[in-house]
């Protein structure tokens, strides 16, 4: 019996000590083994999808003449400044009340303009097309201004703190996205991340691994409007050890303590 139990007790050590998260699987941006090495010095270009507006986009627009500016100066920013800074304060999504969604047909309703057709342009296109439909209406000199009403994303699964996020930004990377929710917790995937991106024509699933650098130089790098950050859970959260080597020791002598007690009973 005592060798049995003496079997056992190594046993359990044994699984404890390799049922823990390594330093490996939780660490970004490593130079993985048989990818290109990436200095730390090194220069990365970025690849930059261009984004084009689709359903469900909102659009910041905005308008002054030449009589506006003289008016009120080149800069109208203070005009909504304060709605802004409460909307941000408060959590809610200010654009969604002051900016032009973009409807299933693609168009944005303007005042006097009425419908105008963006679906699959850039902002800048869009923000000529505003501008040419403006002059058929307004002849005195125009300055148009466009953009997106930040970006919206969601994070869901093993993050500290899930959730929909609206950021008054006009580009924010992966990893921007993943601090604004709170960070990863220790057991989630991070070499296979669930990008769910929205497109004109529909809705495409990426795998991405945040523990290769080679992530940079990716069209991932860059998150997009609406797009849907997904972490699985690792294996050792099904299994039910600790994320690290203190807390499976803890676990498992908790356990072991109750397995001898357990055993001296019925000796007894």
């Amino acid at each position: 019996m005592s060798k049995k139990l003496a079997y056992f007790v190594l046993f359990v050590l044994f699984t404890g000590l390799f049922s823990c998260v390594s330093n490996e699987k939780i660490i970004y941006l490593q130079n993985l083994e048989g990818n290109q090495s990436i200095p730390e010095d090194e220069m990365i270009p970025y690849e930059i999808p261009e984004y084009r507006l689709q359903y469900n986009d909102i659009l910041d627009v905005r308008i002054q003449t030449v009589e506006d500016m003289i008016e009120n100066g080149f800069n109208f920013q203070n005009q909504q400044g304060n709605q802004m800074q409460m909307g941000a304060q408060g959590g809610g999504d200010v654009f969604y009340m002051t900016g032009y969604t973009v409807d299933k047909e693609g168009n944005i309703r303007l005042p006097i303009v009425g419908e105008v057709n963006v679906k699959e342009k850039t902002i800048e296109e869009a923000r000529i097309e505003i501008e040419r439909r403006l002059s058929e209406y307004i002849t005195s000199e125009l300055y148009v201004r466009v953009k997106l009403g930040g970006i919206r994303y969601s994070a869901m699964g093993e993050f500290r703190q899930p959730g929909k996020f609206v950021v008054l930004q006009d580009r924010m990377t992966i990893f921007e996205a993943i601090a604004n929710a709170g960070d990863l917790n220790t057991v989630a995937k991070r070499d296979e991340i669930l990008l769910i991106r929205q497109y004109p024509e529909g809705t495409k699933l990426h795998r991405v691994n945040l523990n290769d650098r080679q992530l940079i130089r990716s069209p991932y790098y860059f998150i997009q409007p609406n797009d849907q950050l997904y972490a699985e859970p690792m294996k050792v959260r099904e299994i039910g050890t600790g994320e690290n080597a203190v807390q499976t020791f803890v676990l498992f002598s908790s356990v072991l303590t109750t397995v001898l007690l357990i055993v001296n009973l019925f000796a007894n």
